[in-house]
């Protein structure tokens, strides 16, 4: 199947050809039709399946084919809303390599920056406008921003913005909406809350469901190293020497996990930087950028960056921490092997993650294949480059990990579970 026989307008046709796209994927394929004709779609898919594209292309089919802008101010006709920034400025981009060919005029606003340089934009007359929920509320409610024209309507990773604490604000957006308007509604998963909102939202809905999120794509190689956390650094550093590893994307599970191993990996040498919540807009879209256009190698994020970073040919995921919510994992290691292509996902497990891995490996239904070559191997003590002072070591040979200048490490309580899903706070 190719984007012609979607029957795509040859202006979006040969913007997709300069990007390189031939074939859609499947959730393209089965979602894209349906778009195009006017009609409401459930799309369940997990990242790395092409969702972007999905609902990029019927906005600016649509929204093209209608009688041209008058020279009266433009209104906002098509609404994307999404729960992260980085995620946003992606589907922003993405609109600008589909649309290149068209007089459209599309936006993109989120917090953590000044709202001038977005107020100035929107002033100007938009016709598509991607937001995060709480820039979007802020704007509106200050009177920039009115929604009454919108004919279009996109909620993108909506299980996502339930879990960030979103959902309140998307009620009240929505109560400003039309309701006569199209909507396109993308969730990994569907919990209850997520289900309700969606059959309140949709009529008679085209359902697209596309590998549902307990399952990792089958392009991705996964592989698992059992190491002692001391050892963690030292391993990543000597997997970081292979030169076939392009570039990586490195998971931790906190905002000063990430920062330790950038600072481990620029003192061994690799250039690196970190992602997360704690930075400011500017450096995030900075290390961003480098990683992308490979100045950086090393990208370490959290798990806010989880579903909000998309870069072509991520060769590897590598998890220094397992996740403690299964799901995560395979949002995780869906950064690579991303449409079609190939990627490796690298884990390594300590002693105290060993049952965060028996939750991963019941929920894909996969046995991650362990590494038989591993040079740190659990219950090797890390000397080649780091020596703890001898107070430290009988220290922490006597047990006192508790509360220490260790750090409180991450428990399986059932408090600790329900923490771990407010991804806002990394």
């Amino acid at each position: 199947m190719t984007f012609h026989s979607l029957h795509i307008m040859p202006a979006i046709q040969e913007a997709l050809e300069q990007e390189g796209y031939q074939h859609p994927t499947p959730i393209q394929a089965q979602a894209i039709p349906p778009a195009l004709q006017g009609n409401d779609v459930l799309g369940c898919a997990q990242t790395g399946t092409g969702k972007t594209a999905a609902f990029s292309i019927p906005i600016l089919q649509n929204l093209a084919l209608q009688q041209p802008a008058t020279t009266t101010k433009r209104g906002i006709k098509a609404l994307v809303v999404t729960p992260t920034r980085e995620l946003a400025i992606q589907i922003d981009e993405s609109l600008a390599a589909y649309g290149r060919n068209l007089p459209l005029r599309h936006t993109v606003i989120f917090g953590g920056v000044s709202q001038l340089a977005q107020t100035q934009a929107l002033q100007k007359g938009v016709d598509i406008l991607v937001a995060t929920p709480g820039r979007l509320l802020d704007l509106m409610q200050q009177g920039f921003i009115s929604l009454q024209q919108v004919q279009m309507l996109v909620l993108d990773e909506a299980d996502r913005m339930l879990d960030m604490g979103f959902i309140h604000d998307v009620k009240k957006i929505l109560a400003k909406v039309p309701a006569k308007k199209q909507t396109l509604f993308f969730s990994a998963t569907m919990p209850p809350e997520i289900a309700a909102l969606a059959s309140s939202l949709l009529q008679n809905p085209v359902r697209v469901e596309v590998t549902p999120v307990s399952s990792t794509a089958e392009t991705i190689g996964q592989q698992l190293y059992h190491v002692n956390r001391e050892n963690k650094k030292l391993l990543l550093a000597h997997l970081l020497k292979d030169e076939t590893i392009k570039t990586a994307l490195v998971f931790t599970r906190t905002k000063h996990g990430a920062d330790k191993v950038v600072k481990d990996l620029l003192r061994s040498g690799f250039t690196a930087e970190a992602i997360h919540g704690n930075k400011s807009q500017n450096a995030r879209q900075r290390a961003l950028s480098n990683f992308k256009n490979g100045t950086t190698r090393v990208l370490v994020a959290t798990d806010i960056a989880a579903r909000g970073i998309d870069v072509d040919q991520l060769s590897h995921v590598i998890n220094f921490e397992l996740p403690n919510v299964p799901e995560t994992y395979v949002h995780r290691i869906g950064r690579t092997g991303r449409a079609g292509a190939s990627g490796v996902a690298i884990s390594f497990c300590d002693q105290e993650e060993r049952e965060f891995l028996r939750d991963i490996q019941k929920l894909t239904g996969i046995s991650i294949p362990v590494v038989a070559e591993n040079p740190y191997p659990v219950g090797v003590n890390p000397t080649q480059s780091f020596q703890m002072p001898p107070q430290r070591q009988s220290e922490y040979r006597g047990g006192n990990r508790g509360g220490d200048r260790w750090g409180q490490r991450p428990g399986r309580s059932a408090g600790n579970r329900n923490h771990s899903r407010r991804f806002s706070a990394n």
